[in-house]
């Protein structure tokens, strides 16, 4: 062969090989481009349609038992304590006899005082009998009219003290009265603090025994100023109205007082110590399971709200700044992240106050596949699988 026609062949080959070379990389490449798995489709979000409601807000506050009545027995006339006729701790009742001080002083005082009464009213009888004598024999001149006059302000004088000593009769009879030491109210006694024997004094500083009456029992309530002009605030902002008094109890030991109470009134002022203003609350205590002193959490409803829009516990978290945040479904058909403000809870759900409006469209479903700006497939919450495929 020619040397120039094998030279010619010795540059066909290589040609040819590079070729082959590319089509073989184009072919191994489609085969990759075969053999890759189709786009997965979207995640599937749960989602909720968010709507305004009309909810009582209630809120829990510290407390401690007070006794609707209390009395300090104290003596009204001085004296030995003859007799205690009460048992300490049981129930007692108005005008019941709990004390009796010795009461002959007092019964001689007033015997003395009958006498004086008898002798004021003779006097007086004298007295008037010796005027009405004067009287026609003034007219006549045959007695001055100096002594006239004389005897009929004896007369008149003799009536005064009639009267003078009549009161100082009623006064006897009631110091008499007081020997025996009553019950100023109904409830249960406390301890005595005398003894049989002692000398009791009028106003002395220390109650023989102190009286309680526990039902009715209150309640007074420590709430915060702020959370209070918060209150009404949104009163005054047409943002919600009052609810209704009602008030439930919860005990040192968790569990709930059965009975329900009424919120009576607010005081008037606020505590420069505490920075709180007191509520109080009376509560029907029939068994006496409350005693004054104990520690309690009031459960109440100060407001009603309006235009309240709630979201399910599932629907929102809390990033790491302890920032409130709820998933959305967006125009565009992704899930968007906003932020909300959700202070307080309702039964098993959030108020949410700031972020959300009615018409939105919470994600409580399928969260923990779904990130922000990502596409999904919004289907109504606790859709069955048939209606979610045919969505």
């Amino acid at each position: 062969m020619p040397a120039a026609v094998r030279e010619g062949h010795m540059m066909q080959f290589p040609i040819v090989g590079r070729t082959g070379g590319l089509l073989l990389a184009v072919g191994m490449l489609l085969a990759a481009c075969s053999e890759r798995k189709p786009t997965p489709p979207p995640p599937e979000a749960g989602y909720i349609v968010l709507k305004t409601e009309t909810v009582p807000l209630f809120i829990e506050l510290a407390g401690r038992t007070a006794a609707y009545e209390t009395s300090e027995v104290r003596p009204q006339v001085s004296g030995i304590v003859k007799a205690r006729l009460f048992e300490e701790g049981s129930i007692v009742r108005a005008g019941q006899t709990l004390y009796r001080i010795d009461p002959r002083l007092y019964r001689a005082a007033l015997n003395q005082a009958a006498a004086n009464l008898d002798n004021a009213r003779a006097q007086r009888e004298a007295a008037a009998a010796r005027a009405s004598r004067l009287k026609p024999l003034a007219q006549i001149e045959a007695v001055s009219k100096q002594d006239y006059t004389d005897a009929s302000a004896a007369a008149k004088q003799a009536s005064a003290a009639v009267a003078q000593n009549a009161a100082q009769l009623e006064t006897a009879r009631i110091n008499l009265r007081f020997t025996d030491v009553p019950a100023p109210i109904s409830g249960r006694i406390g301890r005595s603090l005398v003894t049989t024997g002692a000398l009791v004094t009028t106003g002395q500083a220390d109650p023989l025994t102190t009286i309680q009456r526990l039902d009715p029992i209150f309640v007074d309530i420590q709430q915060s100023s702020a959370d209070l002009l918060a209150l009404r605030r949104q009163l005054a902002s047409g943002g919600g109205t009052r609810s209704s008094a009602a008030v439930t109890l919860k005990l040192e030991d968790g569990s709930e007082y059965g009975a329900t109470g009424r919120l009576e009134f607010t005081e008037a002022m606020v505590d420069p110590a505490t920075g709180t203003v007191t509520l109080r609350a009376r509560f029907p205590n029939p068994q006496g399971l409350l005693l004054p002193g104990m520690y309690v959490r009031a459960n109440l409803s100060q407001i009603t709200a309006r235009d309240a829009i709630l979201v399910p516990q599932a629907g929102l978290t809390r990033n790491p700044k302890g920032e409130a945040t709820v998933m959305l479904v967006g125009k565009d058909g992704k899930a968007e992240l906003r932020s909300v403000t959700a202070a307080n809870t309702v039964g098993d759900k959030w108020l949410v106050t700031t972020g959300l409006k009615p018409g939105d469209k919470l994600i409580v479903e399928g969260l923990g596949r779904i990130k922000p700006g990502q596409p999904i497939r919004p289907v109504p919450a606790g859709s069955p699988p048939a209606a979610r495929k045919a969505g």
